[in-house]
């Protein structure tokens, strides 16, 4: 492939994807920096193997998937290294009257935080997070249930919600 069919190509997934592959990035490491780097090298990835796709949606949940392991490897990473930076700034959603909820969903365990990010903000299925996060469909649908509970319990407590 040739520098400019690459470059045309990596244009394209940063300008339809870029922002969901972000977010989600930010969901796992909290840190801008890392989830911009994280987004460049799941283009990278993505330029790397030339994967075939029959649809966007596939090609979105490759993408997804990518981005999930490139996060992961990276928070253990940052774990060895100790390197681990938290924006606060980040930690709410694109609208300001839903920022707190997003607020009480970065207090969640990671399984929860996850499931709840890909459900809501990426507007996934249930069974399209189990493809994405290599789970069952049924353990994508607890976790939701009780990622929710734990929410719910956040909210009551910090933020006087009922």
């Amino acid at each position: 492939m040739t520098a400019g069919i690459r470059e045309i190509k990596a244009r394209r997934i940063l300008d339809t994807y870029g922002d969901s592959l972000f977010r989600l990035a930010v969901m796992y490491t909290r840190n801008e920096a890392d989830s911009q780097e994280l987004v460049q090298d799941t283009i990278l990835q993505y330029l790397r193997y030339e994967p075939d796709f029959a649809d966007h949606q596939q090609e979105k949940a490759w993408l997804m998937k990518t981005c999930a392991n490139l996060s992961r490897n990276r928070i253990r990473f940052n774990r060895r290294h100790l390197t681990e930076e938290i924006d606060e700034r980040l930690a709410g959603s694109e609208h300001e009257d839903l920022r707190f909820v997003w607020e009480a969903v970065s207090q969640l365990p990671k399984k929860y935080r996850e499931v709840i990010h890909l459900y809501y903000q990426e507007e996934y299925t249930c069974a399209e997070i189990a493809g994405i996060l290599g789970r069952s469909e049924t353990s994508i649908r607890a976790d939701l249930s009780r990622g929710r509970k734990k929410l719910k319990d956040i909210l009551k407590e910090v933020y006087d919600f009922e």
